[in-house]
């Protein structure tokens, strides 16, 4: 996504959180990185922060609202014939995903979700999303899903972080699901 186009969406802040939390190591770095991304998504309040914090049953709460959401945004979107085996395919991804995050294995579950999620957006927006101008497209039909994919498709594809920072990762995406 060019950098242009994002700076019409996002403040330097949210831009600056997201590359700090990129490349920091430090943990309270990234947590506070997170809480400022969250915030870009449109989130209000400190709910993000209750989870970056190690919340348990915050986290536990926010599992749940994900697979309940992200279940039911499979089910209900239309796609083609062709594409109901894709759909089939990800819900028992996603039940793998399930049991990944809840024996907290982030690092184990960083690359699985990355897929669910380009799968889930593919099956919404169909071939689309596999366009040069789709990024810009997702921005300028829904600016709060538009920053969300900007920061889906900033993560790297692969990642050796500690299971601290790649939970903050993941849970930061699948805030944004549960809340959409």
């Amino acid at each position: 996504m060019s950098s242009d186009l994002i700076k019409e969406f996002l403040d330097e802040k949210s831009l600056k959180a997201l590359s700090e939390l990129l490349s920091a190591e430090d943990i309270s770095t990234v947590k506070e990185s997170s809480i400022l991304v969250a915030q870009a998504f449109n989130a209000t309040g400190d709910a993000f922060q209750l989870i970056a914090n190690a919340g348990d049953s915050a986290e536990d709460k926010l599992i749940s609202s994900f697979n309940n959401n992200l279940v039911l945004l499979i089910q209900k979107t239309w796609v083609e014939k062709s594409d109901e085996e894709l759909k089939a395919q990800v819900l028992y991804h996603l039940k793998e995903f399930e049991g990944l995050i809840q024996a907290k294995s982030y690092v184990a579950s960083y690359k699985p979700f990355l897929e669910i999620v380009d799968t889930v957006v593919y099956l919404m927006f169909g071939s689309q999303t596999k366009t040069k101008d789709f990024d810009e497209y997702a921005l300028r039909i829904d600016p709060e899903f538009g920053i969300f994919w900007w920061y889906i498709k900033s993560l790297p594809a692969n990642v050796s972080w500690s299971e601290d920072k790649t939970r903050i990762a993941i849970l930061l995406g699948m805030y944004f699901l549960a809340n959409y």
